[in-house]
């Protein structure tokens, strides 16, 4: 079994990067209801635009009735309603619709995904992504953490990603376990090549980041992936009902794409007839950009 190249965010540096990278790094957002975290992100990737390691921030907001778009504009990020982008398809559908549509306004040759709400974020978070990226080997890299889980006035250093620890990874030891090396499978910050990613279809909602994972891994296989460790991660923990239907979407992108792929060294989950929701797919871009 190949191992997973794992790196750690300080092994990159800005300068290093732009030196060996090869082409235009787009960094995108989707925002739903950030007000309290956009700002501070944004400024922090302003940095690094300032500094020629990136060409393109871009906000893909749900329409969000905080003021994220505004707040997000006014640090200097490009602003899109995730209902804007890409005709024929209706309403948005979630996070990874948001995500799809985002390429239709990408400009850059390598697409950098990352949460809007995380309270914590610096920008080694986007060096340590799109560091090994350098290699032309390495097509798709995800960011790896601890995620502390604070209530009231006390944290612990560790309990948050309950959905990874009790949904994702025991699914993955079961059906694709070479994905396992993966410690945070769900994580929402990822770098890959734009041609890889107009290549794969998404997932909308919340199961995009598994689905992402299995289609990535069927078309370029576990050696040109990368893991990079990025700290901690902070943001909002949800309620038990809403980590249930987080779950629920999470598995049923699992299960859809294990189908979808009909893998001889993966297990399959086969719901119920009438069980479970519809997993939403967005057709690969590529498609979509040649009609």
């Amino acid at each position: 079994m190949t191992m997973l190249d794992t790196f750690d965010h300080t092994d990159f540096a800005a300068a290093g990067i732009s030196r060996k990278l090869r082409g235009t790094v787009s960094v995108v957002i989707p925002t739903r209801n950030t007000a309290g975290t956009i700002a501070a992100t944004v400024a922090e990737l302003m940095i690094l635009a300032e500094d020629g390691l990136i060409s393109q921030i871009l906000v893909v907001d749900a329409d969000s009735p905080d003021g994220t778009a505004d707040l997000a504009r006014n640090a200097g990020a490009e602003v899109f309603s995730e209902n804007e982008l890409v005709d024929g398809f209706g309403p948005a559908r979630g996070k990874g619709d948001a995500m799809w549509r985002a390429l239709a306004a990408v400009t850059g040759d390598i697409v950098v995904y990352i949460d809007g709400d995380i309270a914590d974020f610096g920008r080694h978070y986007i060096t340590g992504l799109v560091g090994p990226l350098a290699d032309p080997g390495k097509q798709f890299v995800k960011g790896r953490y601890q995620r502390p889980f604070r209530y009231g006035e006390n944290e612990e250093p560790s309990g948050g990603g309950r959905v990874t620890e009790l949904a994702a990874r025991p699914l993955l030891a079961r059906l694709a376990p070479e994905l396992l090396a993966f410690d945070q499978p769900l994580a929402g910050e990822v770098a890959a090549r734009r041609e890889l990613l107009e290549r794969i279809p998404f997932a909308c909602g919340y199961g995009v980041e598994i689905a992402m994972l299995l289609d990535v891994w069927d078309q370029v296989g576990i050696e040109s992936m990368a893991q990079v460790e990025l700290g901690t991660k902070r943001n909002a923990h949800q309620s038990l009902a809403a980590l249930n239907g987080m779950s629920t979407e999470v598995i049923a992108g699992l299960a859809a794409a294990l189908d979808r792929l009909d893998r001889d060294d993966t297990g399959r989950m086969v719901p119920a007839e009438g069980t479970g929701p519809e997993v939403t797919l967005r057709p690969a871009f590529a498609t979509v950009k040649a009609v």
